[in-house]
């Protein structure tokens, strides 16, 4: 029984990290373009992207101003709204997802740097936080 519990539970880890039959993207077991509810809460890496994206288009279509308070996201629907909070000085930021990414393995969003300054990562790059959908735009 404790065997079949665990193939189980690699099975479910394994898919979330794989593709799908269309090629969209699962990250963390939510899908692109699903409509999320708030209260999910995700944890991991976070980092921030600035100077060389400022300006240009994000996938939302929006002008990206690297000042602002947005994050990218792989999968969370444009227009969500997520509270993050650094682990480790206890700073929170409200974003708003308006591009996709991060496309570095095992980090979860990636800040503007306005949000990074916020929660004081920007000389560390990274950092532990913990996500929480409030909602939609």
């Amino acid at each position: 029984m404790k065997k079949a519990a665990a193939a189980i539970s690699v099975l479910a880890v394994l898919q979330g990290c794989g593709l799908v039959s269309s090629p969209v993207y699962l990250h963390h077991g939510v899908s692109a373009g699903t409509v999320v509810t708030s209260g999910l809460e995700l944890r991991g890496i976070a980092s921030w992207y600035g100077i060389p994206f400022h300006g240009r288009k994000t996938a939302n279509g929006e002008t990206y101003d690297m000042n602002g308070l947005t994050c990218a996201h792989r999968t969370l629907p444009f227009g969500t709204v997520l509270i993050v909070t650094n682990m480790g000085n206890n700073r929170s930021v409200t974003v708003r997802v308006t591009d996709r990414g991060p496309f570095i393995s095992g980090r979860i969003v990636d800040l503007s740097r306005g949000a990074a300054a916020v929660l004081g990562m920007l000389d560390t790059g990274t950092a532990l936080v913990t996500m929480k959908v409030v909602g939609n735009e």
